[in-house]
């Protein structure tokens, strides 16, 4: 098949593709105008978070049979259309879980014993223990929303920390297992300590996590988001970092991840959260390793296999 890639991937997903017969373009600086002007013979499409894959880009690819999402999710792909259309999406979901997990446990680590918050002080000749006493893991109650690859790679990481782990999962049934036990939203709300959300961006989910849900946790929480940025109302979310309602939180992900051309709100939003010592940030990154790199190649390289 005609395979078109436009986004930066491992050497391992080219020569990989090439080896069993396909026809590769690689292509991974063109733009959505070059797109749109060459993608008509192709029958395989390659994209990381290069272009939303929409209306405008079907039009284009009549040839098109399969959408490969280099990453996990697919909110960047219209799949309503795609199924319309017979074009079969799919993602490397299992590729980069590891990465995610070693992530969200990292930044938890970091929010939790005041590391960031250290480190730039000590780097400034201020030496102050007191104001940097931590909390530790040991004890505390753990709700991941979402179980999926992501989810139970966190719960897998954390499960040597001595802390009860509570999963929620909407569209998975039975799924306790030696890491986490499966639990109620209710439960999520009354037990949490540490709050981490692992799920897909969908209309269902967008601006999820905002003022009412928040409201229902019993306890002070910290809150993780590892996802998707638009799950979260930043702003009404900033209104319980502000009553302590939040403890603490940890962002890899931002309703506007360009930084540089915010609304208003989101700027304000923005300046809110980096002011604020009781954030950690970083930018999209918690699957974003050399090891995850070239996992995601092979994932999509088995799966165009299986396809051939």
């Amino acid at each position: 098949m005609k395979v078109l890639i436009i986004d930066d991937v491992s050497s391992l997903l080219t020569e990989g593709l090439l080896k069993i017969g396909h026809e590769v373009t690689y292509l991974p600086t063109i733009n959505r105008s070059e797109i749109l002007q060459i993608i008509a013979p192709f029958e395989v499409l390659v994209v990381r978070t290069k272009t939303f894959i929409n209306k405008e880009i079907f039009a284009a690819a009549p040839n098109l049979k399969i959408i490969a999402r280099a990453g996990s999710g697919l909110d960047n792909i219209d799949l309503d259309l795609a199924n319309q259309k017979g074009i079969y999406c799919f993602n490397a979901g299992q590729a980069n879980a590891d990465a995610v997990g070693e992530h969200t446990l990292g930044m938890l680590l970091s929010l939790m014993r005041n590391l960031a918050k250290a480190d730039f002080e000590v780097r400034n000749k201020i030496w102050d223990r007191e104001g940097n006493r931590g909390y530790e893991l040991n004890g505390k109650t753990v709700g991941i929303i979402g179980f999926g690859n992501t989810g139970k790679a966190f719960a897998k990481k954390l499960a040597g920390f001595d802390v009860k782990i509570l999963a929620y999962d909407k569209y998975l049934e039975n799924y306790s297992n030696q890491n986490a036990q499966e639990a109620t939203l209710e439960q999520i709300f009354e037990e949490s300590d540490i709050l981490s959300l692992h799920v897909p961006l969908t209309s269902e989910t967008k601006n999820w996590v905002n003022a009412a849900f928040l409201k229902q946790f019993k306890k002070n929480i910290y809150l993780l988001n590892m996802c998707r940025g638009e799950v979260v109302n930043m702003s009404e979310t900033i209104e319980y970092l502000n009553n302590m309602k939040i403890k603490g939180a940890c962002f890899d992900v931002l309703e506007n991840e360009k930084i540089n051309n915010l609304s208003n709100q989101q700027q304000k939003d923005f300046d809110y959260l980096i002011n604020n010592k009781k954030v950690v940030l970083s930018p999209h990154i918690a699957g974003w390793t050399f090891e995850s790199y070239e996992k995601i190649a092979q994932s999509i390289l088995l799966k165009l296999t299986d396809l051939k």
